[in-house]
């Protein structure tokens, strides 16, 4: 590997480095909340806020339960691409630090809004991450009579209509312009080798509006295995939806202990709308400070209450940075366990 690919620590003042690792190391409970921002170190379109299109639609208008209902084929094949892009992609070095971090640090829970399923892929402890807009590996029936609901279900696609289009083979030039018997010949040859100049067929981004997707009937779609006639959906909180009721219960328990708060980590967010800037608040007000993970100084939490003294900004990619302000636990431990 070429040190142009091996991505480069940023510039972290030694002594914030040194002030925040060895509060970390004192700590005993600690919130994280992760953002779109984590999901974009592994390569991943957001498809938040403004300027997030999908083929010609605002992404945000297919993340409806009314945009579900009027055209359910669109609407999962949106999500079916979502999903096949997130198992593409892999997990960073900051969702590995971050789920060796809740091993070693058993009053440290996660809150994440992401729901591309990279946290679990990591290994994060699943008792200790919580998924505050759903996943979309989780799937549920749409029947009012049936309480079918599946997590982690990383079928890929979910349904065959729903697999991606795909590029015909076709043959590439030959090295020199030959005609007649000796070209015939020659095209023969190449069919027969098995490492012939045939490409393999390739996926289609049809993110790409130019792309045809045909117009998919309720039948092409996943139905739910219980009662056989419901439609399944994707297990992601929409607009319009309310947070899961047991997630957040959780999260706020974990907050109303009598227990002070010593740190909640914020990790590509600017965690400046309700709910998200809420637990900034409440876990500054149970004595937590606050350590910012952003590649946008602009980006601060807490419902405009901003950073305070004693708190932490980190500029730079998230994939890089977590890793290296958490080692000071999570490498020192991994040492410790080789020489034992």
């Amino acid at each position: 590997m070429s040190s142009s690919s091996i991505p480069s620590i940023p510039l972290i003042p030694p002594a914030d480095i040194q002030s925040f690792s060895s509060h970390l190391k004192s700590s005993t409970r600690i919130l994280a909340l992760l953002g779109a921002g984590l999901s974009a170190s592994s390569g991943l379109p957001t498809f938040r806020g403004a300027g997030g299109i999908w083929r010609s639609h605002d992404a945000m208008s297919l993340a409806t339960p009314e945009a579900f209902d009027e055209n359910p084929g669109l609407v999962w094949q949106f999500y079916s691409y979502r999903r096949h892009m997130a198992l593409q992609a892999q997990p960073n070095r900051a969702h590995f630090a971050l789920a060796e971090l809740a091993r070693r640090k058993h009053g440290f829970i996660t809150i994440s809004q992401n729901v591309d399923g990279l946290s679990q892929r990591a290994g994060h402890p699943a008792e200790q991450l919580h998924l505050l807009h759903g996943s979309l590996f989780d799937v549920r029936c749409t029947s009012f009579y049936c309480n079918f609901a599946q997590q982690n279900n990383f079928t890929d696609p979910i349904a065959p209509a729903l697999d991606l289009p795909r590029k015909g083979s076709e043959l590439k030039p030959i090295d020199s312009d030959k005609t007649g018997a000796e070209a015939g010949e020659t095209l023969r040859a190449a069919m027969k080798d098995k490492h012939s100049a045939l490409v393999e067929p390739k996926e289609l981004d049809i993110s790409d509006d130019r792309v045809f997707i045909p117009d998919l009937q309720v039948k092409d779609l996943p139905h739910c295995p219980q009662c056989g006639n419901g439609l399944l959906r994707p297990g992601v909180v929409w607009f319009g939806e309310v947070l899961p009721e047991k997630t957040v219960s959780t999260i706020d328990n974990f907050i109303s202990q009598p227990e002070m708060i010593d740190l909640i980590l914020v990790i590509g967010t600017s965690s400046k709308v309700y709910p998200a800037a809420g637990y900034v608040d409440k876990a500054r007000a149970k004595g937590a400070r606050v350590a910012v993970v952003n590649i946008d100084r602009a980006d601060v939490p807490g419902g405009g209450n901003g950073l305070e003294k004693g708190d932490w900004f980190f500029e730079g990619d998230a994939g890089v940075i977590v890793p290296e302000i958490l080692k000071s636990v999570t490498e020192a431990t991994r040492v410790r366990a080789h020489k034992e």
